[in-house]
């Protein structure tokens, strides 16, 4: 059996009860098609890179099982059908990698705090480099 990830990326407004029903329907295919599922983890909702189904955002998921090629097929067939799933991506792993999870969204108050701090070091350090140049000239 080889090593397989899988993103997939559903509709946002999904509720719990939609979400659970998705995620056991994609756990049975793997089960029924003799793979191995190691790991189902919700990255949360993200902002897409562009609308889809004029929507800007998208929940994402990450899937890490083992399976053959006919699972795949499999997989990738049902996310198609289905009309919640707006893109998925499966990859051929050829080591067993840590996947680190995804990175906390930050609000827009925290963006402009981390972009004040930025700048206050930028600004003290230009001052500095500008103080150790002046050099003046005795003639």
């Amino acid at each position: 059996m080889r090593m397989y990830e899988t993103i997939y990326i559903v509709q946002p407004d999904l509720g719990d009860e939609e979400i659970k029903t998705l995620s056991t329907k994609v756990q049975d295919i793997i089960a029924n098609m003799n793979g191995d599922f190691k790991r189902l983890e919700d990255w949360g909702v993200r902002k897409l890179a562009y609308p889809i189904n004029k929507s800007p955002r998208g929940r994402y998921f990450y899937l890490r099982f083992d399976g053959d090629s006919p699972l795949i097929a499999e997989l990738e067939r049902r996310l198609r059908l289905d009309d919640k799933v707006y893109r998925y991506q499966s990859v051929k792993l050829d080591v067993d990698v840590v996947v680190p999870a995804a990175a906390p969204v930050k609000s827009a108050e925290e963006t402009e705090e981390g972009a004040e701090e930025v700048t206050a070091e930028v600004t003290a350090e230009v001052t500095e480099a500008q103080t150790e140049t002046t050099t003046t000239v005795e003639g």
